[in-house]
């Protein structure tokens, strides 16, 4: 939760040197779109950013997940038989990662309309404030909160 430090600018700069060949205009209409959605929720930008980042592997996708399915976090993808959730445009996919970390990351209720389909599965809500509190949780990786540390300092560095 909270307030992002980086402008939408540097987000691009720090996004488009990890993978050159994205659409530079979709990055910064997700980037945007981001900073929208969290702000609505008081959920960090930055945060949700490379969290976006580290589960599209920057946009390239390539496991479950594909780029019309609009979901940047991977929702709902848990294997083979169930690739994930489909949500309509990019905003709708931006604000179902947003409720959905919020939902770990604080037990406030959604400011916004819900969106996020698996919302309601995260019990107890706020029960990991912390990006390390994600592994195991969010993701089976125990590795998770440190890939997304790395990347987080990376951005602020």
């Amino acid at each position: 939760m909270g307030t992002g430090y980086i402008p939408e600018h540097r987000k691009v700069s720090f996004f488009m040197e990890k993978n050159p060949d994205a659409d530079i205009d979709k990055v910064q209409r997700l980037i945007t779109l981001y900073v929208e959605e969290a702000e609505i929720e008081g959920v960090n930008p930055d945060v949700a950013f490379i969290q976006m980042c580290l589960e599209t592997g920057f946009l390239r996708f390539g496991g479950l997940v594909t780029p019309d399915m609009n979901n940047f976090c991977g929702l709902g993808s848990i294997g083979p038989g169930q690739k994930g959730n489909i949500f309509p445009d990019e905003r709708t996919g931006v604000r179902a990662h947003i409720q959905h970390l919020k939902a770990y990351a604080s037990p406030e209720p959604l400011v916004g309309d819900l969106v996020d389909p698996r919302y309601k599965w995260v019990n107890p809500k706020g029960k990991s404030p912390e990006i390390h509190g994600l592994a195991g949780t969010w993701a089976a990786d125990p590795e998770y909160g440190e890939k997304l540390k790395k990347l987080l300092d990376h951005l602020y560095g």
